[in-house]
């Protein structure tokens, strides 16, 4: 069994799904909810929040994040995301971005086209090692 193949991501799409039901989404009228799972066995989520000025919305990976932060912090192992069908969804590259800051040293991903690697995703990612006093 893979590392991936170890991954409850149906529970994950659970916790993903019900966290959509939470978004805030007037404007779009497209609710998303993400999940998590931390290296220490914690499933966290997040939803959507748009605003009336359309710029300051926070994707679900956005409040997952937060939450990740006030659980505890820690690094991501798995993640997902749905649609308001409960439809498999992959994050956009600013919120690939943001999961690469948090991530474990390998965050699988399930997306509509499959299970894959935010390394795969994300190639050559920018990070925390880049802002090295040598980097700068």
């Amino acid at each position: 069994m893979t590392a991936a193949q170890a991954v409850d991501f149906e529970a994950l799409t659970t916790a993903a799904t019900e966290a959509m039901h939470a978004a805030y989404a007037p404007y779009s009228d497209y609710p998303v909810g993400a999940a998590a799972l931390t290296e220490d066995g914690r499933i966290i989520t997040g939803c959507n929040v748009e605003n009336a000025s359309y710029g300051l919305g926070l994707c679900a990976e956005c409040t997952l994040i937060g939450q990740l932060r006030l659980t505890g912090g820690g690094r991501l192992r798995a993640f997902t995301c749905v649609n308001s069908a409960g439809e498999t969804i992959t994050p956009c590259g600013r919120c690939r971005q943001l999961l690469a800051e948090f991530a474990a040293e390998t965050l699988w991903i399930k997306t509509a086209a499959g299970v894959t690697t935010l390394q795969a995703l994300l190639p050559e990612a920018f990070g925390p090692a880049d802002l090295t006093a040598e980097n700068r």
